[in-house]
């Protein structure tokens, strides 16, 4: 049995596309989330950064791995469905917590959010992964942008910093130079969507997201979760987030004292 927020028609979407829209997976945890930003957003955590430079308009914040010290975030992963959704689209019978993310676009903000793929920053490899975009105001021009079946392209798309516009690892074969989806013609995903919507897409699809030219914020809560083959493992460099002092090996199953097991709840 699914859960009565999606069908299998999402589940086969995701397994398909890599990314669907999941209509009110947070809609009763809006007020909850607004208050955990808002909290993140007045004492920011280690990784928090401004994502514009001095000539730029607006204010782009991001922020995360907060959920242990913000018990707002702490309550809406505990009480929230995104966990069980999260096990019907990976098929997965588990769900570990990876992070969580915030991230706002105040009003008149007209730079993007680049074109990227997840996975390659983080430490882990698998299949069974999930991260769930879910906007705090409504939606329509500055939406998320997710290219279709990315997750299964044949080489992993190079991280870059976003303000420096750098490479996060050195260059070489492995990773494929980041495309331009519009200007390749690729099937882009995006929605207009309303506070507590959500958008799943695997850890391998390539995104983005629009500037925040309207009157109104952009806040957005990301939860990054990952199932039953999610695995350790090496990259050529520092990690994003870096979680120093881990002490896992390649191959490894993720330590659960860090990242949490959340479903099957007890």
């Amino acid at each position: 049995m699914t859960h009565s927020l999606i069908s299998q028609t999402h589940i086969d979407t995701f397994q398909r596309d890599g990314v669907v829209l999941i209509k009110g997976l947070f809609a009763g945890h809006v007020d909850a989330l607004r208050a955990g930003v808002d909290r993140n957003m007045a004492d920011p955590g280690p990784y928090a950064a401004e994502n514009l430079h001095d000539h730029e308009k607006g204010r782009f914040f991001d922020d995360y791995c907060n959920w242990q010290r913000i018990p707002e975030f702490q309550k809406v992963i505990a009480d929230s469905p995104a966990a069980e959704v999260a096990a019907d689209l990976m098929r997965s019978q588990t769900v570990q917590l990876f992070h969580d993310h915030v991230l706002v676009k105040e009003p008149g903000t007209s730079k993007p959010t680049p074109w990227h793929t997840d996975g390659p920053y983080y430490f882990v490899e698998g299949r069974q992964t999930v991260s769930f975009w879910s906007p705090l105001d409504p939606v329509t021009d500055a939406s998320l942008r997710c290219v279709a079946g990315s997750h299964l392209w044949p080489k992993p798309v190079l991280p870059t910093r976003w303000l420096a516009q750098t490479s996060f690892y050195p260059d070489d074969d492995t990773y494929m130079p980041v495309p331009d989806p519009d200007a390749e013609g690729m099937r882009v995903e995006e929605w207009q969507m309303e506070p507590g919507d959500a958008v799943a897409f695997n850890y391998n699809i390539l995104h983005g997201a629009r500037g925040n030219e309207t009157t109104q914020r952009r806040r957005a809560f990301s939860l990054r979760l990952m199932g039953d083959d999610a695995r350790y493992t090496e990259r050529p460099g520092p990690t994003s987030p870096p979680f120093p002092g881990h002490d896992m090996q390649q191959g490894q199953k993720l330590r659960t004292d860090w990242f949490p097991q959340i479903w099957p709840r007890p």
